[in-house]
């Protein structure tokens, strides 16, 4: 016995609909990611190129380490060299903006699922849906209703990277410490207080995860989604790969490569609690001066 469940006639007739029905509000959609996807690279492509590299390399070294720093520096002048900069702040932008919509849209949603057994139920397949169907499905709706270029591209990133934003936010604020929130409701907190006071600085460790992980799918996607014409050095590696040329796909997915663990490292950092170097301890710290902290206590008269 055979059955055609007609899936794929089902997945065009809803597309198909879509297009008939809501096309005001898929300009509307295209019209609010163009805007934030052309501000992103319009202020990353406006800073000199110097500048650039001093502002990541003092963030690496403020955030990791002096290590890191130099070796961002050195991989950063590669990029130069091999003449990618320019790609390069256009990959940047296009994965700060789907990183910008997807934790927009991610951290409220995972904090609904916290609060809600049913929005979990609803959301979790669909979640579990986003994370396993083939990252090249998401090409084909995004370019049907939003045409090609970086929109679509965009739009295909938020899709494929939003779901570990989602997934650790909603297990961050679950995992806050009982006592904790005893302790709020103790002191007169409401809820709004508990979650923006209480839950969420305790759940920032595993949500600044999900929002790491985020970043790296939406890299790793954003060099996909060249092929409908998001541009970045997605394009480097796809003219390497349809002209067979081994050392232009290797330049762009070196400059990938190294992109991909500055944002790593730098991302990492900014859940933990504490700073890997202080440029108090650099240039010499207060107490060293014979100076007082303003938080010490003077000690009692007797």
């Amino acid at each position: 016995m055979h059955f055609d469940l007609h899936i794929g006639e089902g997945a065009n007739a809803v597309v198909n609909y879509i297009l008939d029905h809501f096309t005001p509000a898929l300009n509307f959609i295209a019209t609010v990611i163009g805007f934030v996807t052309d501000t992103i690279k319009a202020a990353l492509t406006g800073i000199p190129m110097p500048v650039a590299v001093i502002v990541i390399v003092a963030l690496a070294l403020w955030r990791v380490s002096w290590k890191f720093a130099l070796f961002s520096l050195l991989a950063l002048l590669v990029i130069v060299d091999m003449g990618l900069w320019e790609r390069t702040m256009e990959t940047l932008s296009l994965v700060l903006a789907a990183t910008v919509i997807a934790i927009v849209v991610g951290i409220p949603l995972g904090i609904a699922m916290a609060k809600s057994r049913i929005v979990t139920v609803l959301v979790r397949p669909v979640l579990d849906l986003m994370q396993t169907m083939p990252a090249f499905v998401y090409l084909i709706p995004a370019a049907m209703f939003f045409g090609l270029g970086a929109v679509p591209g965009t739009i295909a990133t938020v899709i494929f990277a939003m779901p570990p934003v989602v997934r650790l936010t909603n297990l961050g604020i679950r995992q806050v410490n009982g006592e904790f929130i005893e302790a709020g409701l103790a002191f007169g907190c409401t809820a709004r207080q508990l979650l923006l006071k209480v839950q969420m600085p305790n759940a920032l460790p595993s949500i600044m995860a999900g929002i790491n992980q985020t970043i790296m799918l939406s890299l790793s996607m954003v060099v996909i989604a060249s092929m409908i014409g998001a541009g970045g050095l997605g394009n480097i590696v796809l003219t390497g790969i349809q002209r067979l040329d081994v050392g232009t796909g290797f330049e762009g997915g070196l400059a990938v490569t190294v992109l991909a663990v500055i944002l790593d490292r730098i991302t990492q950092s900014l859940g933990q609690r504490n700073t890997a170097f202080s440029f108090g301890r650099f240039f010499g710290a207060r107490a060293n001066r014979g100076e007082v902290p303003s938080s010490a206590t003077p000690p009692a008269k007797t």
